[in-house]
């Protein structure tokens, strides 16, 4: 099979240019990372200027921020009298945190934030610690998105802190973008040139290609090299980081300060907002958690003390979480690929094609080959784990159809067995992770190859290891705060603030009930005190309550429900069963409970629910 030299030649041009531009991306990377400080200052105990904690988080983590930036802005609230944190028990995760200031002054924008997540949240001016995490991935996100900004504001107008890319590097990198933009174009123009000289007058349109794919491509480029890419340091930036790093060497020398629970914040004041900011407090940073978390670095606790482990999700390659039939079935298929085009291509040299194309014969070949070894390897090499499940997350679903939603049966599972600080997630086929939540101790058998699971059994649940250093959960703590004298019974009494009709539409409920739907009774909705509730009903006669309770009446609904199957990953717990399914969100609760002749098909139902959960406000 004889390779084309011209092809080469226009190839290698499109190559050499697109090399010089990676070149000079890559040397703007370098130029502009932040260095470590080499030369911190001493040991003191003294603090190291103005900056606040969350300020002082960024610059002393190399110009990245992380939760930690959150977490110690929490705890200086609360070493600023704002907040109070209070732990009744042994465990910190029994930690709740109350409200001593319902105005405070001199909060700046991300103070502000933080603290009013903490009074929205609050009942009675009473919140667990625990539940300050969101449950919505998209409101977290944005959230975050909106914190982290505040804060590199506030570290750039303090000038610790500058745009990684400046605008004239970004400007220089769009400039030199031009290099394999017309190194593309030229190819593709040599490319029109030879076939013009061949005797194909169609070919002179590859000219108009040619400038269409440059600019193109330099447009691309350009958007490329003006993403943000994070921050960088600046010489005050740096000489305010050597000062708090003085600190901070101070602070771990400190024999038991990195165990020091977010309540001990009432002892050691501000010491303890700072020391989390500079990353010298484990126990704080495994407690406290103000948003979903950054799934790719989840605390654990699998081994009896508490680290964070980096997590990976596979995607790129389709071998991930396939079945091991359908894995050879595609390798079969390339090889049969291959045969078709091996004979296509001795037809193609007695046609005078040209040579080139035969080089596609092999890459079926190398395809199927490879996947049938790796799926033999795999299936022959099962592997058996056990540790600490991280994160649940869904990966793959499959549609039902234009008119019905999607079914998940692919989930990410992330788990740590202890042998090392990063791990990669495995696949796990719908119907097995509903068994596990975060915070479970599993062992699963899988294959390494595929990261796909085939068995999965819980050895012990999140709720049973919280229990090891008190009596109470969150749940008994959040009872606890909602009967504390008046509030319970104001809340109690207090009627319900939320239409069911507003987090369930007519048309989703027809969904459910296999038919079109309509509100019962015009506004379709009874309220009686802290509980509401609304009917759907569809001309076959079946019909779908929605009901949404608070404060106590909400307690006790979810506490008769909680012998169903638990639903991960809608609201902050929620249990299905037959006929019915329930969620619980902060301190209010939505349940579904269908009515029909015919079979129940709980999947919608579980659907429908989360839809409900997440438009709860």
């Amino acid at each position: 099979m004889r390779i084309d030299p011209a092809l080469v030649v226009e190839a290698g041009v499109a190559a050499a240019g697109l090399g010089v531009w990676l070149l000079a991306y890559w040397g703007a990377l370098v130029h502009t990372r932040s260095r470590p400080i080499a030369a911190p200052s001493a040991p003191t105990q003294e603090f190291g200027g103005p900056e606040s904690p969350a300020v002082v988080s960024l610059i002393t983590g190399r110009w990245e921020l992380t939760e930690d930036a959150a977490e110690s802005t929490l705890i200086d609230l609360a070493a600023r009298r704002i907040l109070e944190f209070r732990q009744p028990g042994n465990d910190p995760l029994q930690t709740t945190v109350h409200v001593r200031q319902e105005q405070p002054s001199g909060l700046n924008a991300y103070e502000s934030m933080i603290f009013e997540r903490v009074k929205t949240l609050a009942v009675g001016g009473v919140v667990p610690l625990t539940a300050l995490t969101f449950r919505d991935a998209e409101q977290a996100k944005g959230w975050n998105r909106r914190l982290n900004a505040a804060i590199v504001a506030d570290a750039r107008s303090r000038g610790l802190s500058l745009r990684r890319f400046s605008p004239t590097i970004v400007a220089a990198l769009t400039i030199v973008a031009a290099v394999p933009s017309l190194a593309l174009g030229l190819a593709i123009g040599l490319q029109a040139a030879r076939e013009v000289r061949g005797g194909d007058p169609d070919s002179t349109d590859g000219y108009g290609a040619a400038v269409v794919a440059a600019i193109i491509m330099w447009a691309a480029l350009g958007v490329f090299a003006g993403k943000s890419r994070g921050e960088r340091d600046t010489p005050q930036g740096r000489a305010a980081a050597a000062r708090w790093l003085g600190l901070k060497s101070y602070l771990r020398a400190h024999e038991s300060f990195a165990d020091l629970p977010p309540a001990a914040v009432a002892v050691w004041d501000r010491y303890l907002s700072y020391g989390d900011a500079v990353g010298a407090t484990r126990v704080c940073s495994a407690v406290i958690d103000l948003g979903m978390g950054n799934r790719r670095r989840v605390w654990s606790s699998f081994g009896g003390t508490w680290h964070r482990v980096r997590v990976s999700y596979p995607s790129f390659f389709p071998r991930y979480g396939q079945k091991a039939v359908r894995l050879v079935v595609k390798g079969l298929a390339g090889l049969a690929v291959t045969a078709l085009l091996v004979r296509g291509s001795d037809l193609a040299a007695s046609l005078d094609v040209t040579a080139q194309l035969r080089i596609v014969v092999l890459l079926p070949l190398l395809y199927g080959g490879y996947t049938l070894i790796g799926t033999l390897v795999d299936v022959l090499t099962p592997v058996t784990v056990t540790g600490e499940v991280l994160w649940v997350e869904t990966w793959k679903s499959r549609s039902q159809g234009e008119d019905s939603p999607s079914i998940p049966v692919l989930h990410y599972l992330a788990v740590d067995d202890g042998a090392r600080d990063r791990t990669t997630a495995w696949g796990c086929p719908s119907d097995l992770v509903a068994r596990a939540s975060p915070g479970d101790v599993v062992t699963l058998t899988a294959r390494r190859w595929t990261r796909r699971v085939l068995t999965l059994r819980v050895e012990s649940s999140a709720r049973s290891r919280s229990q090891t250093y008190g009596e109470e959960n969150t749940d008994q703590l959040i009872q606890h705060a909602m009967s504390a004298g008046a509030p319970a019974l104001a809340t109690a009494v207090r009627p319900s603030r939320v239409r069911p009709a507003d987090l369930v539409t007519a048309e989703e409920a027809g969904r459910v009930l296999g038919s079109p739907a309509s509100l019962a009774g015009g506004a379709g909705r009874v309220a009686i005190g802290p509980m509401s509730m609304a009917e759907f009903r569809a001309a076959d006669g079946s019909t779908l309550v929605v009901t949404v309770a608070s404060g106590v009446t909400a307690e006790l609904a979810i506490r008769t429900h909680r012998g169903g199957r638990p639903v991960p990953g809608v609201g902050d717990e929620a249990f299905a069963s037959g006929q019915w399914a329930v969620a619980r969100r902060g301190s209010t609760v939505v349940s579904l409970a269908q009515r029909s002749s015919a079979p129940v098909h709980q999947p919608y139902l579980v659907w429908l629910l989360g839809l409900a959960v997440n438009r709860l406000t």
